[in-house]
């Protein structure tokens, strides 16, 4: 095992998802030297779902898009089943096993370097520098210790982020959604539990005691899966009924992934020196709905925003600008799906209500437009009037689910 430092960079961004993918892609632009280290085989369970606000910030082409979704269906304990069109709009639906080196192959394409390996440690040198230890298999079975010099580091390396929990005080306490997906061909024929242009989401208890279970189109392909932060619970069981219940049972398994998802972002994203955090390190999947891609983009953007100043200032203090602009523009939003995730989602009783709520117009045209939009929006003042007593209704029981 030797040890050497190789390179130097501006900035070394750990983790290749669509949160340090898109930091690389954003500092390689602006001319800094960028290391984008990333670990090899590792694909995210993630249903896909890209919304058009995504599409337009970022300049994904069309051609990257393996479905277009124009409707969901909310499924009840019940088995009552609403559908929820959009109206004159589409999600975008894409695979992470390709969606993710598409994004990396843009950030070499502006200028940064791509490096397979394994995260380490950060380490200061005599001089206060500081360095990126990470071993690598490149040279066969023996792993090699790699070190790098950089000024700074954005930590993009998942839920269970090895930066956060050495640089940032508090992001061992994170808590998770465990996810579970399965890749599945997509039935040929048109049938009643599938349509390639709707995401399917099941609100039930025996699926999930806390959070859903999906069935979503990747064109030839679907992911179907469960999170639940419950100990003890089986998500492959849930899956292996959710497919049943489906009717999509018989449909060949291509891949089969897990991994953790954050529940609530993290109090603090810099450690106030050379690190900032991105994407699930960060804590950034939304509540209620786990969605992550877009947000993930989003913080990987503010983050390397934060450290290009840091970098013109040299001032340590820039990296704040990060969490900062983040929760200004989406944590009232965080914070409403946080509720609704906590009242609706823990008991059958409840999910029927919820998904009885659904069915309502005023409430499907401002979900679609804040899910669209990523904002919480105005809507029409009467209609705000209207789910506001639908509300609470419901919360009180008046009204049948």
């Amino acid at each position: 095992m030797s040890h050497q430092i190789i390179d130097e960079f501006d900035v070394v961004v750990v983790g290749g998802g669509p949160a340090g993918a898109t930091a690389a892609w954003d500092l390689a632009k602006l001319g800094h030297s960028v290391l984008l280290l990333d670990r090899a085989g590792r694909i995210k369970p993630c249903g896909g779902a890209i919304p058009p606000r995504l599409i337009k910030d970022f300049d994904i082409p069309q051609d990257i898009l393996l479905a277009k979704i124009t409707a969901a269906r909310m499924v009840s304990p019940t088995q009552r089943q609403v559908d929820m069109p959009i109206d004159g709009g589409y999600v975008g639906m894409v695979d992470r096993k390709s969606f993710d080196p598409w994004l990396r192959d843009r950030a070499v394409a502006a200028g940064a370097t791509l490096r397979t390996g394994d995260f380490h440690a950060i380490e200061h040198d005599a001089d206060g520098d500081t360095v990126v230890a990470y071993g690598t298999d490149d040279e066969g079975a023996q792993t090699r210790v790699c070190r790098v010099r950089t000024r700074m580091v954005i930590g993009a390396d998942g839920a269970r982020s090895a930066v956060a929990r050495q640089c940032i005080p508090g992001a061992k306490k994170m808590r998770y959604v465990a996810a579970y997906h399965e890749i599945v061909e997509a039935p040929a024929q048109p049938q009643s539990g599938y349509a390639h242009n709707r995401c399917d989401v099941y609100y039930q208890g025996v699926i999930s005691p806390d959070f859903y279970g999906w069935v979503f189109p990747h064109g030839d392909t679907m992911s179907i899966g469960v999170g639940s932060a419950q100990k003890g619970f089986s998500l492959r069981t849930a899956t292996a009924q959710l497919r049943a219940q489906a009717g999509l049972q018989y449909g060949k398994v291509l891949r089969r992934e897990g991994a953790p998802l954050p529940m609530k972002p993290l109090r603090r994203w810099d450690n106030g020196r050379d690190v900032v955090l991105a994407g699930d390190a960060a804590g950034v999947v939304a509540p209620a709905s786990g969605e992550g891609i877009y947000y993930a983009m989003l913080g990987g953007r503010l983050a390397a925003e934060a450290v290009a100043g840091a970098l013109a200032s040299g001032d340590a203090r820039d990296l704040r600008h990060a969490r900062r602009e983040f929760m200004r523009e989406h944590g009232k939003v965080f914070w409403v799906l946080g509720v609704l995730q906590w009242f609706w989602y823990c008991s059958d009783q409840r999910r029927e209500r919820f998904v009885t709520l659904c069915k309502d117009p005023d409430i499907q045209q401002l979900t679609w437009q804040a899910y669209m939009h990523k904002k919480l929006v105005r809507g029409n003042p009467l209609a705000q009037v209207r789910i506001f007593f639908k509300d609470l209704a419901h919360l009180l029981g008046v009204v049948r689910a």
